[in-house]
């Protein structure tokens, strides 16, 4: 007589209501990093806070948790239910001999209820709760430092004008581990000794490194630095960094500050300076003054990632070394006379440039993880760059305004670069689809005058 196959384990994932279109790819990269994967089989709707997941261990689950800034928490799953009686007779429907481990006699726990989209009172809470004593909890209570934690959590909606009288979904889980959102206040900008004017917002850069499968001694490069904001998160999560950017004063600290009443830099603000605020200048690799139209790498597979935000032409103007005379002074406060001279870096060049690089310059597996801005009246997937050495992994879209908006994009090598890889955009036709990126400074601009303009008018009426 054959066994009847072990009842599958799962877990609930509790997820933050912001950045949605970010959670899916961040969770899918974390489970490949940590050795598993994202099945079609997986229970979730995109845009809810809750989603079941099939994890194949405990281990694995506190894994995930350790690296994601998506998800609060994650539960071994009890029982679910579209009612509170579908969930008791799921509860019912558990595997005793997996209950009992953590409801021995001199253990201590306590329940949670966690309710989205609607707030109860304490009388209903504790009504709730009694509502379990069919669970067979032989432990005592301990509210304070129980060794076992179980939540009940209920989904009321996503409307919050329609809340209905009962939720549309019931859980009851034990808690496994709570996610890293605190690093997005810990690493927060307004905290940072160096900032620019476009200096990534702390939840972003850490989404962007998990993306990424930034892992242990790694080495991670970031062609357009500035003040190396993401770097840091890059170096949290134990890989060395490094980095280039053809702003000399930038590179150096000096010249004006980006912090309101501050007129210059001080003296100790720079990348370097950074990574020791946070207790991670052994990662800091170096960041180079250097043009990234321009090679300055030896050949051979040098990085595991690449992460970057290159300049779209709003805060900062795009630029390369040229042969035009127009020579740009440092501040006063500079230690030396430096000078260079500029020209235009189109946005369509600049993404080409980046993955001609991520092809040759990452190794196999490795990926490319950059910010693509878009005029979305004009937006279709034939804009997103493509090189035949690099698959795209994941494209999320976060608005900037009504009218556009920038894309994250992932990108994995899975093909060894060849010499007649370098030119292969120019060769199959799909250049001039992207030449409308160049254009996206005065799009964005006309964008803002028509507000304006739509604004002062209402105003006069």
């Amino acid at each position: 007589m054959a066994l009847a196959a072990p009842a599958l384990r799962r877990y609930l994932l509790l997820l933050a209501q912001e950045h949605l279109e970010f959670r899916l790819p961040e969770i899918t990269s974390l489970l490949s990093l940590c050795g598993g994967q994202f099945s079609g089989e997986q229970e979730i709707c995109v845009n809810s806070p809750f989603w079941i997941l099939n994890i194949p261990s405990e281990e694995m689950a506190r894994g995930l948790m350790k690296r994601t800034v998506c998800a609060k928490s994650i539960f071994e799953l009890w029982g679910h239910g579209k009612s509170a009686g579908e969930l008791y007779a799921s509860l019912k429907n558990y595997p005793t001999d997996k209950m009992l481990p953590y409801l021995q006699s001199d253990s201590t726990y306590k329940v949670h209820i966690h309710t989205f989209n609607k707030t109860l009172t304490q009388a209903q809470k504790i009504k709730k709760i009694d509502a379990l004593e069919f669970l067979p909890f032989k432990g005592k209570v301990n509210l304070k430092n129980p060794e076992h934690v179980f939540w009940i959590l209920e989904d009321y909606g996503m409307n919050p004008n329609d809340v209905p009288e009962e939720p549309i979904h019931l859980y009851f889980g034990r808690w496994i581990a709570d996610g890293q959102r605190e690093l997005i206040e810990s690493y927060s900008v307004k905290k940072r000794h160096f900032i620019g004017n476009t200096s990534m917002d702390a939840c972003l850069s850490f989404i962007m490194a998990n993306h990424g499968r930034v892992k242990p001694n790694d080495i991670v490069y970031d062609p357009f630095v500035g003040t190396g904001g993401l770097l840091i998160s890059s170096a949290h999560f134990g890989a060395y960094v490094c980095g280039t950017d053809i702003d000399y004063n930038t590179i150096h600290g000096l010249g004006k500050a980006s912090r309101k009443n501050q007129k210059w830099r001080g003296p100790d603000e720079n990348i370097r300076a950074n990574l020791r605020q946070y207790g991670l200048e052994k990662y800091y690799l170096d960041a180079l003054v250097a043009d990234f139209s321009r090679p300055i790498w030896r050949k051979g597979m040098l990085f595991d990632a690449i992460i970057t935000d290159p300049p779209y032409g709003i805060r900062e103007a795009p630029r390369r070394m040229g042969s035009q005379k127009e020579t740009v002074k440092s501040v006063e406060r500079s230690t030396e006379n430096h000078f260079f001279v500029s020209s235009s870096y189109h946005l369509s060049d600049i993404f080409f440039d980046l993955l001609k690089f991520g092809a040759e310059y990452l190794v196999m597996g490795g990926r490319l993880v950059y910010w693509l801005p878009i005029y979305r009246p004009e937006y279709t997937e034939e804009i997103i760059p493509r090189h035949p050495c690099l698959k795209l992994i994941s494209n999320c879209e976060q608005l900037l305004s009504s009218h556009t908006s920038r894309h994250l994009i992932t990108m994995e090598k899975v093909k060894e670069f060849k010499d007649q890889d370098e030119n292969s955009y120019l060769l199959d036709g799909q250049y001039m689809p992207y030449r409308g990126h160049n254009s996206f400074r005065e799009k964005y601009f006309s964008g803002v005058t028509k507000r304006i303009a739509k604004e002062e008018k209402d105003n006069q009426k």
